[in-house]
């Protein structure tokens, strides 16, 4: 007896997150249509967080975005440096990644982590605070640029991908993730278009519904 109403009250308690979390969903995807904006600089230590990367394991991304030792890399939206630090390691000193943000407050969080004892060994990061309308490199100077979660943050998605044409090298990746829980999330499909219709080639897909990589070529 004692253990069915245990059962029975945590199935209650499971549907009741349940449908906060679909309300959640359905509210700040409402939001997130009518209103784009970067996600708020206030919520960068919970961006940055274990159970982020328990859900989004930085190895997946690497391995599924293609990032290699020796890349010239750049992460659009790196915010307060959730997966920056595990793929500046995965290009190793002879590679190096430029960790780009709109937002200098974000950057300031992600200076203020690499300034940690754990982090001393990484010295091939270089924060760049500026728009992905208007990215400061050299056309065909970067191997591999990727973003997690950040993509549909950005309000002229084709001006941004031309931009990432022009940066990229001939055969350079350009590499999407994204996660089913943030408001922004688009269908593999839609991010494929997307890439496709700019002039990137599709490489590969990986993931499932919930949690994706699309990894294109760029021409």
């Amino acid at each position: 007896m004692i253990f069915r109403q245990v059962f029975i009250i945590l199935g209650i308690v499971t549907g009741s997150l349940m449908a906060i979390f679909l309300l959640y969903q359905v509210i700040m995807r409402i939001v997130r249509k009518i209103i784009h904006f970067p996600a708020p600089a206030f919520i960068g230590r919970f961006l940055d967080s274990d159970h982020r990367r328990r859900l989004q394991p930085p190895e997946a991304i690497i391995e599924r975005s293609g990032i290699k030792e020796g890349d010239t890399a750049l992460e659009i939206g790196c915010g307060s440096g959730a997966f920056t630090t595990f793929v500046a390691r995965a290009v190793r000193n002879t590679g190096t990644l430029n960790a780009l943000d709109i937002q200098p407050e974000m950057l300031e969080q992600l200076r203020k982590k690499l300034r940690r004892p754990e982090f001393k060994d990484i010295h091939n990061i270089k924060p760049v605070c500026a728009s992905a309308y208007s990215l400061p490199f050299p056309d065909r100077s970067i191997d591999i640029v990727y973003m997690v979660s950040v993509f549909q943050e950005i309000p002229d998605r084709s001006k941004a991908l031309l931009e990432i044409k022009r940066v990229l090298k001939d055969g350079g990746i350009l590499a999407i993730s994204e996660f089913f829980v943030d408001p922004d999330y688009p269908l593999r499909k839609t991010t494929v278009k997307q890439g496709v219709e700019e002039g990137f080639s599709l490489d590969k897909v990986f993931g499932s519904f919930w949690n994706y990589t699309v990894r294109f070529k760029n021409n």
